[in-house]
């Protein structure tokens, strides 16, 4: 798949099949868009085209509110779309100009003459343009003008719930890794540096490697304890996560940290990647790391039983 940071590195395709949206979480409806696409451009010996925007349209257009956090990092969301057989990925800078383009504009000037769109693939639901007025009356208007064909990819559902990036999000934050993983298709993750801590987990017997998420912008689920799998390089591990203040000893900054089972080497600086399985409990403040170290130990358990019940 070829990477495009700006629509002027684009060469123009004499049959593009476009699809556009932000596509955050790449969850199971976006999945059926993206697969039709693709199915669609070897159908017409085209190529499969997916237009979406960093940062999130909603961050520019409402910079007072910079609650909206995502659920992929840019670069995690091109591996995925990478993974489902796309030839182009354009990210295009979002910004206030960019927004105020009319819908007469946007096709015009982005999907025509800069694409050379020919099949245009979109959700029941898409907007664009200025104020978001455009929408299917305006593509089909314009589509007799310059010949291009549209298709429409109707609502899925999954257990009679609509999926969409905002419920996924809401079950992240409230620690329901599962349901998000229903959702997704695949389970949730967090990637980032392992760097230094305290070193009080060793103390105790179950030492961690603290992770820091370089991308501000990447949501981080409800605290508490996880079940998790733990990536590095080519090697797969099991582990268990934790997300929280460290009540216990009166921590100040929220942590991510995992203790990896059955692992006892030097990590500072590698990256690793954490994928979230389950949630386990909440995180609570205990009466001293005795107390602590009882609890981590039945997490383990409890966690190696999840684990087990999956073979």
């Amino acid at each position: 798949m070829k990477i495009y940071h700006h629509l002027s590195e684009f060469k123009k395709l004499n049959n593009a099949v476009v699809t556009i949206g932000t596509f955050d979480g790449v969850h199971y409806g976006h999945q059926k868009i993206v697969k039709r696409l693709c199915e669609l451009a070897k159908t017409t010996g085209g190529e499969s085209v997916i237009l979406t925007f960093f940062p999130h349209p909603r961050l520019i257009l409402d910079p007072e509110n910079q609650d909206l956090k995502m659920i992929n990092t840019i670069s995690e969301k091109a591996v995925i779309l990478a993974d489902l057989g796309v030839d182009h990925l354009i990210i295009i800078p979002f910004t206030r100009d960019f927004s105020n383009l009319s819908a007469k504009e946007y096709i015009n000037n982005v999907l025509v003459n800069t694409l050379g769109t020919k099949y245009i693939i979109v959700g029941y639901d898409h907007r664009f343009g200025k104020d978001r007025k455009g929408g299917m009356p305006e593509l089909e208007e314009y589509a007799k003008v310059y010949d291009y064909k549209i298709e429409v990819i109707k609502e899925q559902d999954i257990n009679d719930v609509a999926v969409s990036s905002t419920k996924i999000r809401q079950a992240l934050l409230e620690g329901n890794v599962a349901l998000a993983a229903q959702y997704l298709g695949y389970h949730f993750s967090l990637e980032g540096r392992v760097i230094k801590g305290d070193k009080i987990g060793r103390t105790i017997g179950f030492p961690t490697a603290n992770i820091f998420i370089e991308e501000t912008y990447k949501l981080i689920p409800s605290d508490g304890i996880y079940a998790v799998t733990v990536k590095m390089e080519n090697d797969l591990y099991k582990g268990m996560a934790y997300i929280g203040q460290r009540p216990t000893i009166n921590g100040m900054t929220r942590n991510i940290e995992v203790n990896i089972f059955d692992f006892n080497q030097e990590i500072y600086g590698q990256v690793i990647k954490m994928s979230f399985l389950q949630f386990l409990r909440h995180d609570v403040k205990f009466t001293g790391l005795e107390t602590l170290k009882e609890q981590l130990q039945k997490d383990k358990e409890n966690t190696l039983n999840y684990f087990s019940k999956l073979v």
